[in-house]
């Protein structure tokens, strides 16, 4: 009988970290129908007897992006929202370019591990560990150098250099989703109470509200 339990605990453990990922496909491939209004966990399929290598081509990742902003930072995805081939196959693709001195500011991708690749410059990345120990796992990646921000937690990048940097990303969703932490807690809507905020932070309110103006 105590065999029996743990094989079953087992089982259990393994059926939840299967269903933590996105769903093996059932078919060839899936192409989403973005015209259809069924409600599904991702996109529904085209019929396939419409695909076209169309629906599996993205041009654009060899145009740089625009850096002309406050963060000199600038991303151009390939999720399934741009490749409607995607769909179902559990990957992206980002292109990062940076102003020098820019950054990507501290942020989450809630569905997906990141696999970064410099293509041009010096980059700085790092990600946090979680709770308790808060560890900063952060390292400056030249062309050619891989590194990798494990799914859900807070990272960054940031170019080092006087020149414009480039980095390309892979991710182990369609949609990734992107939680900017600033943004989330200063510029939520509705906004979050002073209170929660002052005592989080622990700073006074002028300092609260002074953030949330910026977002």
């Amino acid at each position: 009988m105590e065999s029996q339990i743990i094989a079953f605990c087992l089982l259990a453990m393994a059926c939840t970290l299967a269903m933590a990922f996105e769903p093996s496909p059932l078919q060839d491939f899936c192409v989403a129908d973005y015209t259809s209004s069924a409600r599904v966990n991702g996109l529904p399929c085209l019929d396939s007897k419409l695909a076209q290598a169309e629906h599996f081509t993205y041009s654009g990742l060899h145009l740089a992006g625009n850096t002309s902003n406050p963060l000199g930072f600038s991303v151009t995805p390939v999720t399934v929202a741009q490749l409607p081939g995607l769909n179902t196959l559990g990957i992206a693709l980002v292109r990062f370019d940076y102003a020098p001195w820019g950054i990507a500011p501290l942020h989450v991708h809630p569905r997906a591990t990141e696999i970064i690749t410099v293509l041009e410059g010096s980059i700085q990345v790092g990600f946090v560990t979680s709770n308790p120990d808060n560890k900063l796992l952060s390292k400056v990646l030249q062309k050619g150098d891989v590194f990798i921000f494990p799914m859900g937690l807070v990272h960054f990048q940031r170019n080092v250099g006087n020149g414009n940097a480039v980095s390309i990303s892979a991710l182990s969703s369609q949609n990734p989703g992107i939680v900017i932490v600033a943004s989330s807690v200063f510029g939520s809507v509705p906004g979050i109470d002073d209170d929660v905020l002052t005592k989080a932070f622990q700073v006074d309110k002028s300092t609260i509200d002074n953030l949330k103006a910026r977002f």
